[in-house]
């Protein structure tokens, strides 16, 4: 796998796949954005409330000066924590009528998983050099 990765960076540049993570990034973290402010407007009774739209929103938004700044840390965090929004995904599916909510928001944490990882590798790789 590492061997595969290098092959990747020096075929393709890491300029060009920092830039094309991070685009991976903001557009995945953009849909999961929506997609769990959704899901706590969803959840409301007859009276409105922020709580279960803030305990949904929260955590991404805790990384938003870590995207805005380009840290490849924060986005190495934002990876793992795009793992609860998976799970959160999976359990949707096995409510009724929730399917494929569970299944838009199961693959679009994949894909933040995937761009955060990536963006982590090539931005390191790109200050060192």
């Amino acid at each position: 796998m590492r061997q595969w990765l290098e092959d990747v960076e020096t075929r393709h540049g890491l300029d060009k796949l920092t830039l094309r993570s991070r685009q991976v990034v903001l557009a995945s973290f953009a849909i999961l954005l929506v997609l769990v402010i959704y899901r706590g407007f969803l959840l409301q009774d007859d009276e409105f409330n922020w709580r279960p739209v803030l305990a949904f929103v929260l955590p991404l938004v805790l990384f938003l000066p870590s995207i805005i700044g380009k840290r490849a840390r924060g986005h190495a965090w934002l990876a793992f924590v795009s793992l609860l929004y998976f799970t959160q995904g999976v359990m949707l599916v096995t409510l009724p009528g929730q399917g494929f909510r569970g299944i838009l928001e199961a693959i679009v944490a994949l894909v933040l998983f995937a761009g955060c990882m990536g963006y982590a590798r090539f931005r390191s790789r790109q200050l060192r050099q």
